[in-house]
């Protein structure tokens, strides 16, 4: 009996010790996580802001080359403004997603937003031979973060472009309301993924552009849009076929 009694009292200690070890496991795992998030926060803070300077280097280069042109200097010193202030937001937005939260959700018409990508690129598509086509209606609203969203569509429109590089195609951008929601559509005619990828494009540091561009890639962009969209309560999808082009859906909900 008491040899039982002291079995019983070495397999409880035991058993304490295990406990005790894994809660010690469990706030390493914490803390381990937050410095993941620290990381991958700081990674796509420096993707977006680098998006963001890309087209600030083409405006300098654009007054130091028509340094008389005074309406032109003006005009690219606005956008460069402009700019800065969206990259100070970017990052509080990043940050923000960083600690699992979505910023302030606001209700708010699509189609400035959607154009407003368009001016922060700076770039004329046609000049890569991409015809861009947008079908959003002037009324339609949504209910999001308008800086969060934009980046997510900016990086929407930017792998858009890398696909269809250097042969060309179509951008189509459209949205419509529907009884949850709101669809959001970023289609293309470009370069496509295969399908054995397409299960791992949202994941963080996956990428596929260095196979078409060398050195090119980080696989922070569609990270971040899924992110984002799932900050938001939606949902962002996929449909994609080799040398036919790429369609991302975005749906938003209500409320």
């Amino acid at each position: 009996m008491t040899s039982i009694i002291a079995k019983r009292k070495a397999v409880h200690g035991q058993l304490v010790q295990q406990q005790r070890r894994n809660e010690a496991l469990e706030k390493d795992m914490v803390q381990l996580e937050a410095l993941a998030n620290l990381g991958s926060a700081t990674a796509m803070i420096a993707h977006e802001i680098n998006n963001l300077l890309t087209p600030l280097t083409n405006y300098a280069e654009l007054s130091l080359k028509h340094s008389d042109d005074r309406e032109l200097s003006e005009r690219t010193l606005r956008r460069t403004a402009k700019n800065c202030r969206q990259a100070g937001k970017v990052m509080e937005s990043i940050l923000s997603l960083a600690k699992a939260g979505c910023g302030e959700k606001v209700v708010t018409p699509l189609l400035p937003m959607v154009n407003a990508v368009f001016d922060c690129l700076c770039r004329d598509f046609t000049k890569d031979g991409i015809t861009v086509e947008i079908l959003v209606s002037d009324g339609l609203q949504v209910l999001a973060s308008p800086v969060q969203l934009q980046q997510a569509i900016m990086n929407l429109v930017l792998n858009a472009r890398e696909a269809m590089i250097p042969h060309g195609g179509n951008l189509i951008i459209s949205a419509q309301a529907d009884n949850d929601g709101t669809l959001i559509k970023i289609s293309d005619t470009g370069c496509g993924i295969e399908q054995s990828e397409i299960s791992r494009v949202f994941d963080t540091f996956f990428t596929t552009k260095h196979k078409r561009i060398v050195g090119s890639g980080t696989g922070l962009g569609l990270a971040l849009c899924k992110k984002v969209i799932d900050a938001h309560g939606g949902t962002i999808t996929v449909d994609s076929h080799p040398s036919k082009g790429t369609t991302f859906t975005i749906h938003l909900p209500l409320k």
